[in-house]
């Protein structure tokens, strides 16, 4: 999508996810958090992630942080970001978000990989950084583009950070069985 660009017909299949979305997340107990993911890579997670953030930055009076949760595949290398934040207690979480042009969204990066991505993210930590992120921000949403739940660990845990899940399934290619077994991690 293009901010400001001419309606078009994909650009309306995401404004009717983002109403539907943004009813899910009225009074939500777990916050303003969802999780974007998919059974495996290449069915269209990031390209959804990308896309609903653009949708819904063209909201008014709503901030956007779109978070590169895939660490195996971080789409920003070599950049500060979510991991390195929870490995090192003395960085500011605040530091690693980076402006866009788009006023109302923002994106933190994956941060550079590590073998413990799953415990660090079941730690209390990650849960205070991300009420850090949101504190005093109570329209800010923040859309995590995890990796695919059924080859590896993170999206999982990343679920149970979440208020609502997005499972992306590419018609005529993501078997019943995989579906089926990506929505029973998502509890």
């Amino acid at each position: 999508l293009l901010p400001d660009g001419p309606v078009s017909a994909m650009s309306e299949e995401f404004r009717l996810l983002k109403r539907d979305l943004l009813a899910e997340l009225a009074g939500n107990v777990r916050g303003n958090r969802v999780l974007i993911c998919s059974a495996h890579s290449g069915e269209g997670k990031s390209f959804c992630a990308i896309n609903l953030a653009l949708s819904l930055a063209a909201e008014k009076e709503r901030e956007i942080l779109l978070v590169d949760a895939d660490f195996g595949k971080p789409g920003v290398p070599e950049t500060l970001g979510l991991m390195d934040v929870l490995a090192d207690p003395a960085m500011a979480i605040e530091d690693c978000v980076l402006r866009t042009d788009i006023p109302s969204l923002s994106v933190l990066p994956a941060g550079q990989r590590s073998n413990n991505d799953t415990e660090y993210l079941a730690s209390a930590r990650t849960e205070m950084l991300l009420n850090r992120l949101t504190e005093g921000r109570p329209d800010r949403i923040i859309l995590f583009d995890s990796p695919p739940l059924l080859a590896a660990s993170p999206a999982a845990v990343l679920a149970g950070h979440a208020a609502v899940a997005l499972l992306v399934v590419r018609a005529d290619r993501t078997t019943e069985s995989a579906l089926r077994d990506a929505a029973g991690l998502l509890k």
